[in-house]
């Protein structure tokens, strides 16, 4: 794997796969009116879509294995950790499919929907799937996790469509990011394993609860989640690109 940081691969990523010529979005677009066929569709699909497909299986089995946790023996970490290892996992792919576009020289407009949606699954809902299994599951709290999975999309409908508009250096790249990207919301999982390792679930997650009983009660932890979706959707945070 290269140099460059998570956060990194999201502009860069996005910005091959549509500065590329126009040839392969044209004839993916031809494919996708043209052909009629039942499966069609996946014959208009280039390498790096498939490759960014994997990106949001990864996503779908973390979410899977949390629930599967949530089904099982409290005292057994076996899913969690499973849960935790797919998020990484998918960073890679998500770091893969931009440099596989670069390689084969090949835009995708399905491919550059097809990432958001992945990294939404991936790094948006798999994170609040993983600390809902992990117990955080009063009303409020999940309330809270759903605002963050919510900035999490707002913050990628705003990078598709503003990319093109932030200001750019010498060879053509972002000079920073408008907020913090969602591969960021890694760091939260990497908290959350080192919950696990403690056995800091359920009745022993860190800071305990607010209010039990009451219609507000919450965990207090849950303002890591309400943070990670505003510092994503702020228009003021410019991380400048490295």
């Amino acid at each position: 794997m290269s140099r460059r940081t998570a956060t990194s691969n999201e502009v860069d990523k996005s910005q091959s796969k549509s500065s590329m010529g126009d040839g392969g979005q044209a004839k993916q677009k031809m494919l996708l009116e043209s052909d009629t066929g039942h499966f069609s569709m996946i014959k208009a699909l280039h390498l790096a879509d498939l490759i960014t497909e994997l990106n949001g299986f990864c996503g779908v089995m973390s979410v899977f294995s949390s629930m599967r946790y949530c089904l099982g023996e409290p005292t057994n970490h076996g899913n969690l950790w499973a849960a935790l290892a797919f998020m990484p996992f998918g960073l890679f792919f998500d770091f893969m499919d931009g440099k596989v576009a670069r390689w084969r020289k090949k835009s995708s407009l399905m491919g550059q929907e097809l990432d958001s949606l992945a990294d939404l699954i991936s790094f948006g809902v798999a994170p609040a799937a993983c600390a809902f299994a992990m117990g955080l599951r009063t009303p409020l709290d999940h309330l809270l996790l759903t605002f963050f999975i919510l900035c999490g999309l707002t913050r990628l409908a705003r990078f598709n469509v503003t990319v093109a508009a932030l200001p750019k250096d010498k060879t053509g790249k972002s000079r920073y990011f408008e907020g913090t990207p969602i591969p960021t919301t890694l760091g939260i999982a990497a908290v959350m394993a080192w919950w696990v390792s403690r056995g800091w679930v359920l009745e022993d997650v860190p800071g305990g609860v607010l209010g039990q009983g009451q219609w507000w009660e919450v965990h207090p932890v849950v303002a890591v989640f309400v943070l990670s979706g505003c510092a994503m959707v702020s228009k003021s945070i410019h991380i400048p690109k490295p």
